[in-house]
């Protein structure tokens, strides 16, 4: 049984619950996807302890659930319980966070020196030269901020915003309004009697340079993009 299944634990009322659950099942449910208890759980039994195979009383049930009911019990330990992660689930999450963090870092920040983001595969290498301890669990962002500071010790890298103030020629405008939106907030706009667009918007740092590529594809060369601040 140890080999094929796994434990999603709950805490409650003093006393610790366990159920084995399909390692793969369970952990499809925890990232949102909705399917039949049964094809999660491997019986309608919940331990205090799985290893030792001590189940849990009926005064245990009713005092942390409010009922005795085994499988309204199961139903409330597989949503607010922790899964316990096989090596191969915690290893593909870290990567996931992984890849989140550094996409938020290489959008976000620049090399002080250059005013350029650092590329995406210098930011990993960093990161494994700091041994920052990726939590699969943590919100992206919230660990990206703290990993930051850590990198200035390997990498010249500063968080940024840069101001910037766009003209596009009115035959170009269409195909442009929406993408504009799309790389940061738009400050304030105003349209020329010819039906140019003025726009100045914040922004990232790091997304500058695809900003620049991106409204250069989309009217061939002829928008007039100005760093206004942020880049000196």
């Amino acid at each position: 049984m140890s080999r094929k299944y796994t434990v999603v634990r709950y805490v409650k009322a003093g006393e610790k619950f366990e159920v084995l659950v399909d390692p793969d099942k369970a952990f499809e449910f925890k990232m949102g996807k909705e399917m039949p208890i049964d094809e999660i759980i491997a019986m309608d039994i919940i331990y205090t302890d799985s290893k030792k195979g001590f189940k849990a009383s009926r005064e245990a049930l009713l005092k942390a659930f409010g009922t005795d009911d085994v499988r309204k019990a199961i139903e409330i330990i597989l949503k607010k319980g922790e899964l316990l992660l096989t090596a191969e689930q915690r290893k593909k999450l870290v990567e996931e966070k992984k890849r989140q963090i550094i996409t938020f870092i290489s959008k976000h920040c620049v090399d002080p020196r250059t005013k350029l983001p650092h590329p995406p595969t210098r930011i990993e290498q960093a990161l494994e030269e700091i041994g920052f301890p990726i939590d699969p669990f943590r919100d992206a962002e919230e660990q990206a901020r703290e990993v930051i500071e850590r990198l200035k010790a390997v990498l010249p890298i500063s968080m940024e915003v840069f101001i910037v103030r766009a003209i596009v020629p009115p035959q170009h405008v269409g195909r442009c309004y929406g993408v504009v939106k799309n790389y940061g907030k738009i400050l304030k706009e105003e349209w020329g009697t010819d039906g140019s667009w003025k726009v100045e918007l914040e922004m990232p740092a790091g997304l500058y340079g695809p900003f620049l590529e991106k409204m250069g594809e989309l009217t061939k060369g002829s928008a007039i993009i100005t760093l206004v601040e942020g880049g000196s």
